[in-house]
């Protein structure tokens, strides 16, 4: 019997930031099943995050938001780099991504950093000892790797029939299984057991 996660998110969303806690849990709790990060670069550059946003991400869940993040709010959010690192992580090493994926959110979320410029997220690349291409550390525009990588989100989302993020899948065998995450952003520990359920049946 095998599964699968799928996790699509973008790494300055903060609901996806809020919904990786939920990755994290079943990382934990089941190391065996593959973890497939999906980074649908929806930050682009051109839209921000609102405060109203931000108020229902922390009335849902438990992560934290820095002062500095909250001030800058108004500030257009770009995921561009991150989504070219992490799509290469993933295909490249994944055992690393999730760790990278909790690195860049902690930077991004709690230490109000934008993530924009190699200098900015190399510090976070070098602590898992990562060697990305320079190509991979472009902020300008997707690279060919992740442009790619949108292709299989896009087929995703119209099998689930939803382009809403984040969005968690679980695959087994045939079935492909939308989990609800919304259920369990203020108790990261109890999707544990929606998951076992699934993988029950």
């Amino acid at each position: 019997m095998s599964a699968e996660l799928f996790f699509i998110y973008d790494s300055h969303c903060p609901w996806s930031y809020a919904a990786t806690q939920l990755v994290n849990r079943i990382s934990d709790a089941f190391p065996k099943m593959p973890v497939n990060l999906m980074h649908c670069a929806y930050f682009d550059g051109d839209n921000k995050v609102s405060k109203a946003t931000i108020n229902a991400v922390k009335e849902a869940s438990k992560v934290k938001f820095s002062p500095d993040y909250l001030t800058h709010l108004e500030t257009n959010k770009d995921s561009t780099l991150a989504a070219n690192v992490l799509t290469w992580v993933q295909r490249k090493s994944p055992q690393n991504s999730l760790a990278l994926l909790n690195s860049i959110q902690q930077a991004h979320f709690e230490q109000a950093n934008p993530l924009t410029t190699k200098e900015q997220i190399s510090p976070l690349i070098d602590e898992l000892k990562l060697s990305p291409p320079a190509k991979t550390l472009q902020a300008e525009k997707l690279t060919k790797d992740a442009e790619f990588a949108l292709g299989d989100v896009e087929e995703l989302q119209k099998i689930i029939g939803t382009n809403a993020i984040p969005a968690l899948l679980l695959a087994q065998n045939e079935n492909l299984v939308l989990l609800n995450h919304n259920l369990y952003l203020a108790q990261p520990e109890k999707i544990v057991e929606a998951v076992k359920l699934e993988l029950a049946k």
